[in-house]
């Protein structure tokens, strides 16, 4: 089957193995190609692939997972290192991706993050890029589609494929005017974090840090929350349910509270269902009474924020200069550099906040540790601020 892209480009629907096989064929050779996904997980607590669209300047596809067993040929291409995926805002495509072969696609290079070294918005959504980049404005029309119902009409086909045909008309541009501006190398530390299989591993022990209302325990509460928050992640993992079906956030705080013992006490908890109760309650009640006696995990050190003294705030109007200074001489908005609360963070002693990440790091946050460190100083010539 085959459909009508941009341009009257030909877009191939890959649904059988030999499609496939010949798509992949012709991928091979390629030292890079678009990658974008439609997909749910509404219902699910992995994210369900249906549908992968990828572009070349030479091809168009959109490959159906729901009608293939076996995606090997595929994914093979997504982790050969002489191929560059080109994706847009692509941390849940590479968790999608780490889910489906147990590492994340590499090496990549995402659209997102590169657009801000060229002075265009953080964190800039597609088909803004698209607009900014290419004076094309994409149709939103199936933005909400349920992509997992077949057939697919050609109308999501031909949508589908265009996110992919204007990232592929997207990425020589944004290359070239990287390597002419020499900041391409910049991005080099960013891409290697996006495609580290530790940013997508799940750690069950940690799930509690994301339950809503889970910082407002103390002691023996926060011991059944981080139990509780480890034994529903494990289930939801297992059964493919999403969290919230297993056990919801607010009924786990109101068990984490109430400490109960019986499974009558146990039923009084508001927003617990009959079935949980029969399934699981005896198991719940043996998980907290095991964690009543524990001691609870600390939350970890998140620089809470600390009252700046007159000093230090009247410092961090100076390193707000160097980012200033830094934006100026590199064409760029501040705001893209560093947040006043990153160099708050800095200041305090956080090495690890944004400014001191990736490419930010290397042009500007580096001169930050000199101010503070004593080794860069400001001065006035000519009536300009300079370092």
């Amino acid at each position: 089957m085959s459909n009508t892209g941009h341009g009257d480009q030909p877009v191939l629907y890959v649904d059988t193995p030999a499609a496939l096989d010949s798509l992949c064929a012709q991928l091979a050779d390629a030292s890079w190609f678009a990658l974008d996904t439609e997909f749910l997980r509404e219902k699910t607590y992995y994210p369900k692939l249906c549908l992968l669209q990828i572009a070349t300047p030479d091809v168009v596809a959109c490959v159906d997972p729901l009608a293939l067993d076996d995606l090997a040929p595929l994914l093979e291409l997504l982790a050969d290192r002489n191929i560059t995926k080109v994706l847009h805002s692509a941390r849940q495509d590479m968790e999608i991706f780490y889910h489906l072969a147990g590492s994340p696609p590499a090496p990549v290079f995402d659209t997102q993050i590169a657009a801000p070294l060229l002075g265009l918005a953080d964190q800039i959504g597609y088909a803004n890029l698209v607009k900014e980049m290419l004076g094309v404005t994409l149709d939103k029309l199936h933005t909400r589609a349920d992509w997992s119902l077949r057939p697919l009409g050609e109308e999501q086909l031909r949508y589908a494929a265009d996110d992919v045909i204007y990232l592929a008309a997207l990425y020589q541009p944004l290359l070239e005017r990287l390597q002419s501006h020499g900041r391409l190398g910049w991005l080099d530390e960013d891409f290697r974090q996006l495609a580290s299989p530790e940013l997508y591993a799940i750690n069950p022990e940690n799930a509690w840090l994301k339950v809503k209302g889970g910082n407002r325990l103390k002691g023996a509460s926060l011991s059944i929350l981080q139990a509780l928050a480890n034994w529903r992640e494990q289930q939801a993992s297992q059964k493919d349910r999403p969290r919230g079906w297993m056990l919801r956030d607010d009924a786990m705080v109101e068990i984490a509270r109430h400490k109960p013992t019986t499974l009558q006490a146990l039923s009084s908890i508001r927003g617990l269902s009959e079935g949980l109760l029969k399934r699981s309650g005896n198991e719940l009640l043996g998980i907290i009474a095991r964690a009543v006696g524990e001691k609870p995990v600390r939350f970890p050190d998140r620089g809470t924020r600390t009252r700046l003294s007159a000093e230090q705030d009247a410092l961090v109007d100076v390193m707000m200069a160097v980012v200033r200074i830094s934006a100026m001489e590199n064409s760029l908005n501040p705001t893209v550099l560093a947040s006043r609360k990153q160099l708050e963070a800095l200041l305090l002693g956080d090495t690890e906040t944004g400014v001191m990440q990736g490419w930010r790091r290397k042009l500007v946050g580096e001169r930050l540790q000199q101010l503070l460190n004593g080794e860069l100083e400001l001065a006035v010539r000519d009536g300009k601020l300079q370092l």
